[in-house]
């Protein structure tokens, strides 16, 4: 048997079933086909599937409205672990560059716009909060 695809299974055109011989012999041992060399092909897939490979990027690219506020939630938690880290770091006096650098890329990522507006709201304060943090080590590293 010979599975065509998904439209079934089909017969193979393979070696046929040997015939007794009109001497009446009842038993015959087949013997196997040579092996066929590399078997040409008559037809191509469709390219045309191709094309909706760039429209489903597009779509990963939108995202839905839940996705959308993950991302979202997903930054804003970056940045809130970027600023405790900061905190940890003026306290104990060892603060550096890198922090400030890490707090000004968490904030450069953009934002995605979410159907919430609370969660616009919580968003905002927070990157109020970390604005004023980036300008205030901005201030002491130039003074210092």
């Amino acid at each position: 048997m010979k599975v065509t695809g998904p439209s079934g299974i089909g017969s193979s055109s393979g070696a046929s079933p040997t015939r007794p011989a009109a001497g009446g012999e009842g038993f015959r041992v087949a013997t196997p086909a040579p092996a066929a060399g590399a078997a040409q092909v008559t037809s191509t897939g469709s390219v045309r599937g191709v094309m909706g490979v760039d429209a489903l990027i597009a779509l990963q690219d939108v995202g839905t409205p839940l996705e959308r506020k993950r991302r979202a939630v997903r930054r804003a938690g970056r940045i809130l672990d970027v600023l405790d880290e900061i905190k940890v770091g003026l306290l104990s006096g060892e603060i550096g560059g890198a922090d400030l650098d890490r707090l000004r890329r968490a904030i450069r990522d953009e934002r995605e716009l979410t159907d919430d507006p609370q969660l616009e709201a919580v968003l905002n304060d927070i990157e109020l909060r970390a604005a004023v943090e980036m300008a205030k080590l901005e201030q002491s590293a130039r003074a210092a």
